[in-house]
């Protein structure tokens, strides 16, 4: 008989960015959205759908981007199988870093813990390494709760939306 483990029964409270730059990106994130809820993973609430373009390369295609919070009994080793899962079944292959992608899903919190951790050869690190300077993700972010503290540097998302420059934050638009 498997030993259950207590985190498998706790209930987390996590904020995932999604991104897409080729193909229909609105039908990817959507359909990626939907792989998700399908997991059992419950959708407390969504951003609206941003535009900005593709960082660092701004000659790639523009990103549609959007940023949810949900709630799961998974761990974070198994949301992040989930997620690579959904990724791959959108028809995400593998490339170079900050290529093109039809679908990118990134864990940006974790409970508000500072977590760094290797699952399947895959450094993972919450909150997300770079979150902090990406437009993408802040102002979606914001969106969903303005009071969002980030744990490993103790400070307000008010203040690293402050911390953007003019440029990043006119770069990025609503979708319509």
């Amino acid at each position: 008989m498997k030993k259950q483990d207590t985190s498998e029964n706790q209930v987390n409270f996590v904020y995932l960015a999604f991104g897409s730059n080729l193909g229909d990106k609105k039908k990817n994130l959507n359909k990626a959205l939907s792989l998700l809820k399908k997991e059992n993973i419950v959708i407390k609430k969504k951003s609206k759908l941003y535009k900005s373009k593709s960082w660092p390369n701004k000659n790639f295609p523009e990103f549609i981007n959007f940023v949810v919070f949900i709630q799961t009994r998974l761990t974070l080793k198994k949301l992040f199988l989930k997620i690579k899962n959904i990724e791959i079944q959108i028809g995400r292959i593998t490339s170079k870093r900050n290529f093109p992608r039809v679908c990118d899903i990134d864990i940006i919190d974790f409970n508000g813990q500072i977590i760094k951790t290797k699952i399947e050869n895959n450094k993972i690190i919450t909150p997300h390494e770079r979150m902090h300077s990406r437009n993408f993700v802040l102002v979606p972010l914001f969106e969903l709760d303005k009071d969002w503290f980030h744990p490993k540097f103790c400070k307000n998302i008010v203040f690293l939306l402050s911390n953007l420059s003019s440029e990043q934050l006119l770069g990025i638009k609503i979708v319509q």
